[in-house]
């Protein structure tokens, strides 16, 4: 009987959108505005075991578009999805929540931030590519230094 190494395993059960709002706090006079825009965007990712090897992985985005100091709209838009993860370990694990998961939701998040600007009367809102990747390894030096760093003064 040969012993073969235990395969990880990775697989998206759904994908869906958890939550969406948009607010036009200034309409319909905003609609006359024809100044263009500053978009701000905030993004932040979670997961969440949900099972045996089971997680809820999601990206929330909240982007807002002003002109001067009078918001034209806000949109927040939660995109998630239940992925099945086995067979790796804690820094894999990781690893995948924080960059693989996000990188397979951020395309569908795109998407609905668009959809909703356009839908809402606005141009399509078209967010920038994310190096997830990147804001990964940033987040991780950042819980690094915060562990080397030496108690605070009081």
């Amino acid at each position: 009987m040969s012993s073969q190494p235990i395969q990880p395993v990775f697989t998206i059960d759904k994908l869906y959108v958890k939550d969406l709002s948009l607010e036009i706090p200034n309409a319909p006079q905003i609609y006359l505005e024809r100044e263009q825009p500053k978009v701000d965007l905030q993004i932040q990712n979670a997961a969440t075991q949900i099972g045996d090897g089971v997680f809820e992985a999601s990206l929330t985005a909240t982007v807002t578009a002003k002109i001067g100091d009078k918001t034209m709209f806000l949109i927040e838009v939660a995109q998630a999805g239940i992925f099945q993860i086995r067979n790796l370990g804690k820094e894999d694990m990781d690893m995948v929540l924080g960059v693989g998961c996000p990188n397979i939701l951020y395309p569908y998040l795109r998407e609905v931030v668009s959809d909703c600007a356009t839908r809402a009367g606005f141009m399509p809102v078209v967010l920038a590519p994310m190096n997830f990747e990147a804001l990964y390894v940033q987040r991780m030096q950042q819980q690094q230094a915060q562990v080397t760093a030496p108690a605070g003064n009081a």
